[in-house]
């Protein structure tokens, strides 16, 4: 079995333990990312996690799935709109327990599969290591909006290091996904881990380079803090315009929070 399917395991473990905290009060409450309520953040994650468990386990029904998540949206529906409808409104505790059995479940079929496997996605097929490293990377970053809602301190371990690699990977994405032709060389990034320990990537430079967190690169390339809004040092053109930009996750572009944005507030 591959790490990376211990560490999904490990972060959707980790985002039941505070969504079984809540209030019921508090899943229609909309949080900082696209006033997505939890409700809706956690429909979003159970879509994804069972998308990636249709392609894990039969590519015609993952197929079968994607044609009809299509058909609705050509019907005018949203992203939001059209998860609400195909769970009937699933919200709550009860939608909690059938998230987290889906993503246990594709734990389960992707730990069977061997490390060279590739699956089929709405995008570009994807290694099974990155595949399962998406699907921490989506559960990991929707988390943040449900901590940053209720104000929750956030204790950070080394599981991040999947999203680091995702989030270094994605350099050239980053550009060529708003047309732009990706910098030749990309920065040299030297992060400290919760632990500790040193994650070093791409060729060392001092004109070029990233040094921090490993948690504040993490929210960057994910979206959910503003680079303004962390303690990275980033030096040279090439590395203040990936971090001013940077998405480490597929789709159309986006573009970060506003400096202060996703920090500071109290509701």
């Amino acid at each position: 079995m591959i790490r990376q399917v211990d560490d999904l395991r490990a972060e959707a473990a980790e985002l039941h333990r505070l969504l079984g905290t809540l209030r019921i009060d508090d899943w229609p409450r909309a949080t900082q990312f696209k006033a997505w309520t939890i409700d809706d953040i956690v429909r979003h994650l159970h879509i994804g996690d069972s998308m990636a468990l249709a392609s894990a386990s039969s590519p015609e029904a993952f197929a079968t799935l994607m044609a009809d998540i299509r058909a609705q949206r050509e019907k005018g529906l949203n992203r939001v709109e059209e998860t609400r409808q195909r769970l009937n409104g699933l919200g709550g505790p009860a939608l909690l327990e059938r998230w987290h059995t889906t993503l246990e479940e594709l734990c389960t079929v992707l730990a069977e599969k061997p490390p060279d496997t590739r699956l089929t996605w709405s995008g570009p097929d994807m290694g099974l290591r990155m595949f399962t490293t998406a699907r921490q990377m989506e559960t990991w970053a929707h988390g943040q909006d449900v901590y940053d809602l209720l104000r929750v301190p956030r204790v950070y371990n080394d599981n991040l290091r999947s999203i680091a690699f995702l989030g270094v990977k994605t350099f050239s994405f980053t550009f060529e996904n708003r047309g732009l032709k990706p910098p030749t060389t990309a920065p040299f990034v030297s992060l400290t881990a919760p632990s500790g320990a040193i994650w070093d990537y791409n060729t060392p430079s001092d004109a070029e380079r990233i040094e921090g967190l490993a948690s504040d690169f993490c929210h960057v390339v994910t979206q959910n803090r503003n680079v303004a809004d962390t303690q990275l040092k980033v030096t040279g053109e090439i590395a203040q315009s990936w971090m001013r930009v940077a998405q480490c996750f597929a789709g159309r572009p986006e573009d970060p929070p506003a400096p202060g944005q996703r920090v500071g507030r109290i509701d």
